[in-house]
């Protein structure tokens, strides 16, 4: 009997760890790890405010926050499970999915001008053409890199046809500044910080080839989290209505984050940052397609990638927003 009563007692409890309830509990979201970025400055606004923290307190759920220095990085931390939600450019994001990243585009923090390409103040370069031969300071699977690749695409010419020199953004910026590089896939606010205290010049500006500041989340997170990313865009939306209303409280907290001067965050966030967008829809899907169609011209995607079918793998325009 007591053998039968052992026996009896391991098979509930081997039974119990496959109900509801058991699966819940062992699932149960204790933090949620979010990017933030110079080049995302409501991310900024949302960390220093610790709205997230007091949305998610009652929850017990602790907000884990990861610095990205660009879009690159962001994905990575995304595919190695080391974010839940981080902070890309559109194209990077489309670039990311076409490569295997399991990540979903949800929500747009900004559209932005945040990339030309950029030569030191000396330099005689003054069209794409020109930079046959030259050494290009570059990040890849960012932005900036997918902007470069599409201005030498209009210019009849490839990345072979230059020498590009891989750097992180800040890196890419000293290079130029020093003279180590002839031109440099600029991004903000670095970019910003180069023009008004180096004197350097943005020789190629294209608004539209830039893709729209998005905010990604892992596909497995938004699964088994669905409830959670939904309360995230509304703490989001929160610290973009916030931005967007109260600019010398968005540029003292992008001061206290960056220490850049008054005059390279005002032309970033002035002249090159528009935060009045927030749903993910038909505009940012039009831009990033094409962002990915020039990507896959230029043979930097593969001729056989479905473009627009990745595209709307990509893409969930389905969790809702405040409507106030």
């Amino acid at each position: 009997m007591s053998r039968i009563s052992r026996r009896a007692i391991a098979t509930m409890l081997a039974v119990s760890t496959l109900l509801p309830g058991a699966a819940f509990a062992a699932d149960a979201l204790k933090e949620i790890r979010i990017d933030w970025a110079t080049y995302n400055p409501v991310s900024m606004v949302l960390k220093q405010k610790g709205l997230l923290e007091k949305e998610f307190a009652k929850d017990s759920i602790s907000i884990v926050w990861v610095q990205s220095a660009g879009s690159n990085k962001a994905l990575e931390f995304l595919n190695a499970g080391s974010i839940d939600f981080g902070s890309t450019a559109g194209s990077a994001a489309l670039v990311a999915r076409i490569n295997g990243n399991p990540i979903k585009s949800i929500y747009v923090y900004s559209r932005p001008e945040w990339t030309a390409l950029v030569t030191g103040k000396d330099s005689k370069i003054a069209n794409v053409a020109e930079l046959k031969g030259k050494r290009v300071a570059v990040t890849r699977g960012t932005d900036p890199h997918i902007f470069l690749v599409r201005a030498l695409l209009d210019a009849s010419l490839t990345e072979k046809d230059i020498t590009p020199v891989l750097l992180q953004h800040a890196d890419g910026k000293t290079a130029l500044i020093r003279g180590d590089v002839d031109a440099w896939a600029g991004l903000d606010p670095m970019m910003a910080q180069a023009e008004v205290e180096e004197g350097a010049k943005l020789f190629f500006r294209k608004a539209d080839a830039n893709t729209w500041g998005i905010l990604n989340v892992r596909e497995q997170f938004l699964k088994d989290h669905p409830d959670a990313v939904r309360r995230v865009l509304a703490v989001y939306e929160e610290a973009r209505k916030y931005s967007l209303a109260n600019y010398d409280d968005l540029k003292k907290t992008f001061i206290g984050v960056t220490r850049l001067p008054e005059a390279v965050v005002d032309k970033q966030l002035k002249e090159r940052t528009d935060l009045t967008h927030s749903r993910i829809g038909a505009p940012q899907r039009a831009s990033i397609l094409a962002a990915g169609l020039a990507l896959q011209q230029a043979g930097v995607v593969d001729a056989k990638v479905d473009v627009k079918a990745t595209l709307d793998a990509l893409i969930d325009d389905q969790v809702p927003l405040p409507t106030n």
